[in-house]
């Protein structure tokens, strides 16, 4: 397990509870991904399953500290979906469902950690919700979310609801430099393109991911002067949508530049890529790319089975046809 040191305050917190004989069977740890939820949960877990505890440490020797450290724990349980879906099923809940209304193989606590617990299908959810309202002794649930307004308001309200914000951006910083060294410069733009968390920051840092990066900004540079918009499907259709979320931070700090909230920029290793942005369309015309490919954004989740390909040459044609009309307005002045 790897640990972080923004995790030893919410760790602290919650184990007092549990030390009080406060803490409820049910925790739900909201946070977006890469700020460490997974290491602060088994933490916990490692915790409530210790049978010597020192305080808020394990003893790490005892029987349950090394079947944890050996990943054999009969009484932890952490399912995750199958091989090539996206959701957790009812079987696989029904399942530890019956193991944890049994005795515990260890004689001790049960663990249950659910991660993304918004990938349950409505069937498992439901499932789970009768068991957390009716919980076996001695069980302990840990749920994990990015996005609890997926997760059924039932199932919310069972739960002690606990949010894991991203650490303060100084801190991150700190930590980037100590870990990799990396340029403050980019260090800063990368936290603040993932909101802050450091372990995404840390993967977008990532040499071959920083340049693919780059790349859509020159390519996006170089598209606003030829008005070839098309020039950047071949970087924007990728398996995920990580250049689409860079283009639209782009836009994003273009209109924040316009409306003279500049210190607030995201990107702020390419100011002169969002000067350029905000030079090149009037408010009401860079609001409408946005919102058009934030749409984009939405149907590329939201809708099974869409053509990746298409959805782009869509926008990027939507959008081609706004770049020749501003220049045709400008050539007219």
């Amino acid at each position: 397990m790897k640990w972080y040191p923004w995790l030893n305050g919410p760790y602290r917190q919650i184990l007092a509870c549990y030390q009080q004989e406060r803490g409820h069977h049910a925790l739900l740890l909201h946070s977006q991904s890469g700020n460490g939820e997974e290491s602060l949960c088994y933490a916990i877990s490692c915790w409530l399953m210790c049978r010597r505890q020192d305080g808020i440490k394990i003893c790490g020797t005892c029987h349950s500290c090394r079947l944890m450290q050996a990943g054999n724990h009969p009484d932890y349980y952490h399912p995750e979906p199958e091989k090539g879906r996206q959701s957790l099923g009812v079987d696989s809940i029904r399942l530890i469902i019956d193991n944890v209304y049994n005795r515990a193989h260890q004689g001790g606590l049960k663990v249950v950690w659910l991660p993304r617990s918004e990938l349950l299908t409505e069937q498992a959810a439901n499932a789970l919700l009768k068991t957390l309202e009716e919980p076996p002794e001695e069980t302990y649930f840990l749920l994990g979310c990015q996005d609890p307004s997926r997760l059924l308001l039932t199932l919310r309200s069972r739960c002690l609801y606990w949010p894991l914000p991203a650490p303060e951006e100084a801190l991150s910083l700190f930590w980037l430099q100590q870990t990799d060294n990396f340029d403050p410069l980019s260090a800063c733009t990368a936290l603040r393109l993932c909101s802050g968390a450091p372990l995404a920051a840390k993967a977008l840092l990532q040499p071959r991911r920083w340049q693919e990066r780059l790349a859509l900004c020159a390519a996006l540079s170089d598209a606003i002067i030829s008005g070839n918009m098309l020039t950047l499907l071949p970087i924007l259709n990728q398996e995920d949508d990580g250049p689409l979320c860079w283009m639209l931070s782009l836009l994003t700090d273009a209109l924040k530049w316009q409306q003279g909230a500049g210190k607030f920029l995201a990107n702020i290793d390419m100011q002169y890529l969002v000067e350029s942005l905000a030079a090149f369309w009037s408010v009401s015309l860079l609001h409408t790319q946005w919102q058009q490919w934030l749409h984009c954004r939405r149907q590329w989740h939201e809708v099974s089975e869409i053509n990746h390909e298409l959805l782009l040459i869509h926008h990027l044609l939507n959008w081609e046809k706004g770049v020749a009309d501003v220049g045709t307005t400008f050539s007219d002045m």
